[in-house]
């Protein structure tokens, strides 16, 4: 039996949601609504894994909503809640602990860089995360996922649990009539207009929530006037913009610039570079500043306005989390009888 084509993806409520979540995750997510079959998660239990005030959390899960449906993401086509609404993330997450190998989460990278030297106290949370991160993709069996390059290995992980469980449990899935196995392989999507937006103020750094500078990024929440400050301050160097992308290489501020404005316009940077080449960087951060106010700002008044009525935000992840509750019982309920759980 084939596994039907089925995306999931999800934000932490973490900090600010910026212009690089937008480019590199939410566009590609509001394509996707129309091709397959969408599941999209605020994973607030992944957020848990370090301390949050309570009273902020609540208010960041509303505000990453806000986000999603402010993008275009659409309550009706695509599956939209939050994760801790549905239990079976958990079920399956414990599960999953007994499937992975230590060997495998020693190896995870992102647990030694957020953990850093005092990783003896760091929470088993944040150890086992990406056993959580395959519980929340396979709980819907999703056969694709929008990722960006620093999930590739965790998405890794999630294809070997997904191999070791099918491979434990060949028989009974069998018998169950699962011939191809009862969890996909999960393919990883990168793509998107902008899949990795650097720091405004240094090229070599992705653009991150955590950055101490808050002019390093773009926030979605940003009005007009922070949009194009942030857009005018952003480091560049001396020399004009050339005429073709080979020209920017070595110039990784100038280079993401461009890919930011390529972004934001649809166009390719060759476009941009033949319009923008050979002139000076004040005039083309001004046309960015412009462009980006005009696709941004939008964003932000309509995140504004829902988040002033959190009773239609938390409606649209009730109903959300009836629709995702409704495959993670099926999935759970299968998972128990082949592990043989009683349910």
């Amino acid at each position: 039996m084939a596994f039907a084509q089925r995306v999931f993806s999800g934000m932490q409520p973490t900090g600010n949601l910026h212009l690089g979540n937008y480019l590199g995750a939410l566009v590609n997510w509001v394509k996707m609504q129309d091709t397959h079959d969408c599941v999209y998660c605020v994973v607030d239990m992944h957020a848990i894994t370090m301390w949050q005030d309570p009273a902020a959390l609540k208010s960041a899960i509303r505000e990453v909503t806000a986000a999603y449906l402010a993008a275009g993401l659409d309550p009706k086509k695509s599956i939209v809640f939050n994760q801790s609404k549905v239990a079976e993330h958990a079920e399956l997450a414990w599960v999953f602990n007994c499937v992975a190998r230590l060997g495998w989460l020693n190896r995870m990278t992102q647990f030694k860089e957020k953990a850093g030297k005092d990783r003896e106290n760091a929470s088993v949370g944040l150890y086992a995360y990406p056993c959580l991160m395959a519980a929340d993709i396979l709980l819907y069996r999703a056969t694709h996922v929008p990722v960006g390059e620093d999930q590739k290995q965790h998405l890794e992980l999630t294809r070997d649990v997904a191999q070791k469980f099918n491979n434990d449990f060949r028989p009974q899935i069998e018998a169950a009539g699962f011939a191809d196995g009862f969890f996909p392989m999960t393919e990883p999507v990168i793509q998107g207009p902008a899949t990795r937006v650097m720091s405004l103020r240094d090229g070599s750094k992705k653009m991150s929530k955590s950055d101490a500078s808050d002019y390093a990024r773009i926030n979605l929440t940003d009005d007009a006037d922070a949009i194009a400050q942030k857009v005018r301050k952003a480091k560049t160097d001396p020399e004009p913009l050339p005429s073709e992308p080979k020209g920017l290489e070595g110039r990784s501020e100038a280079e993401n610039l461009v890919g930011i404005y390529a972004a934001l316009s649809e166009r390719s940077v060759e476009a941009v570079l033949a319009e923008f080449g050979g002139g000076q960087f004040s005039t083309f951060k001004n046309a960015l500043a412009d462009l980006a106010v005009a696709k941004l700002a939008p964003l932000n008044a309509d995140m504004r306005r829902l988040l002033a009525d959190p009773g239609f935000v938390d409606g649209v992840l009730k109903d959300g989390a009836e629709r995702a509750r409704v495959i993670a019982a099926e999935t759970m309920n299968h998972v128990k009888d082949i592990v043989g759980l009683l349910r």
